[in-house]
């Protein structure tokens, strides 16, 4: 039942994640109009940028899951790793909701991308509400729109690719790896395909800042449940 839940919650943030952030599509759906690209080429960047970004977080999942295995050693807890990992993944719940109410009510710092007249796109850093001059923006490039998903991973998903190194078999671990994988490509290219074709599939403009407390919450119930009603 315990790895279902993970699964489920898996495809839930990663989807969540992906539809809500226009960052995910949206740059690819005006680079493809205004250099006039080929679906095809539009689908292969798209989804070189997802796999990027999915890397980035698997990769700190797995140095997670190494530092968790010489914890374990270190101090001998292998007779409490079910409990261990329940916890793990309730406390990093609480932190990460705390974590985005802390960002909300800070305004904290963000990159947005921006279209011009001529059809190119702008990425830039700037919190709500403020105002940024056209010299503090960088035009986009594929290679560039690569780099900024590779350095940009997604953080609800670390604790639920260590979750199960801690008490499960490895093979759970690539399981939930690939569902994870799938999930953010298939997403991404879903969104760019509707907007190729001119359908607006999804409009979450100005609720993406709320994706952080949503997903934390997520992680939390994930946990209590696990803890406490025996999920």
């Amino acid at each position: 039942m315990e790895f279902n839940l993970i699964w489920l919650t898996v495809i839930s943030i990663s989807a969540l994640h992906t539809f809500s952030g226009p960052d995910h599509y949206l740059p690819f759906i005006v680079l493809s109009r205004s250099k006039k690209w080929s679906l095809k080429k539009t689908l292969f960047w798209t989804s070189l940028c997802g796999l990027a970004h999915v890397l980035s977080s698997v990769f700190l999942g797995l140095l997670g899951i190494t530092l968790g295995w010489t914890v374990a050693k270190t101090f001998n807890i292998e007779s409490i790793r079910g409990g261990f990992a329940s916890w793990m993944l309730f406390i990093f719940g609480v932190g990460y909701v705390l974590y985005a109410l802390y960002n909300l009510n800070k305004n904290k710092i963000h990159k947005h991308f921006d279209t011009s007249g001529e059809g190119d796109i702008y990425v830039f850093e700037h919190q709500h509400g403020q105002t940024v001059a056209p010299n503090q923006r960088y035009k986009i490039t594929p290679w560039v729109m690569f780099f900024i998903f590779a350095s940009g991973p997604s953080e609800p998903m670390i604790p639920l690719i260590i979750y199960p190194a801690i008490d499960q078999p490895l093979s759970e671990v690539g399981i939930l790896i690939l569902i994870y994988t799938l999930t953010t490509i298939l997403t991404m290219l879903a969104m760019v395909l509707g907007g190729f074709y001119g359908a607006n599939l999804f409009n979450y403009k100005g609720y993406e800042k709320f994706v952080d407390l949503i997903s934390g919450s997520i992680i939390l119930c994930c946990g209590f449940g696990m803890i406490w009603l025996g999920w």
